[in-house]
C-alpha cells in the first residue's frame, strides 16, 4: 500500500500541490466528494486512501515527510451553522459553506482531542529522522494553542496569507538511534 514517502494525512481537494497526482504523495483524506462551489468552479475530494488522521491505516515509521493540514474551522463562516467531520451533520445542518466545504470543520468534536490525537499519528507514521509539514489557519483558533497540543518542538515557521494567519510550521522527529 504504501510506494510513496510523503504522506498528505487531510489532503481535500490538493489545492497546493503544482501536481495533484504526485506519485511521491499518498493522499488521504476522511472525505470523498464532488460538488459545485458558489462561485461555479468544480471541486473534488479525492484521496488515494479514505482513513481519518485520528486513527490511520499505515504501519509506524513509514513516510519520510508527512504533511498535517487540519481542519480549522469550529463552524461555517457562511451560514452560522456548525457541522463537523466526525459527527455527522443532520440533514437540516449540511455542509454548505464555501470555506466549509472546501477546508472541512473540527465543528462539535472535542477540537483539542481530536488534534492531539492527529498531531500523535502523524508522528506515528513519520519515519526517525523524518519531517512533518504543520499548516494551521488561525480563523477560529490560534497556533499557540494549536501547538500545545504536541510535546513536539517545532524547528521552524512561517506566517503567510492576507493577514498573515496562516502558519507553516516543520517539525523533525527525533532519530531515536541517536
Amino acid at each position: 500500500m504504501i510506494n510513496s514517502p510523503i504522506l498528505d494525512t487531510c489532503c481535500g481537494g490538493k489545492m497546493f500541490y503544482f501536481d495533484k497526482h504526485d506519485d511521491r504523495v499518498l493522499f488521504q483524506d476522511i472525505r470523498k466528494m464532488e460538488t459545485t462551489l458558489c462561485d461555479g468552479r468544480h471541486f473534488e475530494v479525492n484521496p488515494d486512501v479514505q482513513a481519518d488522521f485520528t486513527n490511520m491505516p499505515y504501519p509506524d515509521n513509514s513516510f519520510r515527510m508527512v504533511v498535517f493540514d487540519p481542519p480549522h474551522l469550529l463552524r461555517s463562516i457562511e451560514n452560522c451553522k456548525t457541522c463537523d467531520i466526525y459527527n455527522e451533520p443532520s440533514p437540516k445542518n449540511k455542509v454548505t459553506g464555501y470555506q466549509m466545504i472546501k477546508y472541512g470543520a473540527l465543528g462539535n468534536a472535542d477540537w483539542k482531542e481530536v488534534l492531539r490525537k492527529g498531531f500523535a499519528e502523524c508522528f506515528r507514521v513519520l519515519m526517525p529522522g523524518g519531517f512533518l509539514i504543520f499548516k494551521w489557519n488561525e480563523t477560529d483558533i490560534k497556533v499557540s494553542e494549536i501547538l500545545k497540543l504536541t510535546s513536539e518542538t517545532p524547528i521552524f515557521g512561517h506566517p503567510s496569507g492576507k493577514r498573515s494567519n496562516t502558519h507553516w510550521i516543520c517539525f523533525m522527529k527525533e532519530d531515536c538511534n541517536k
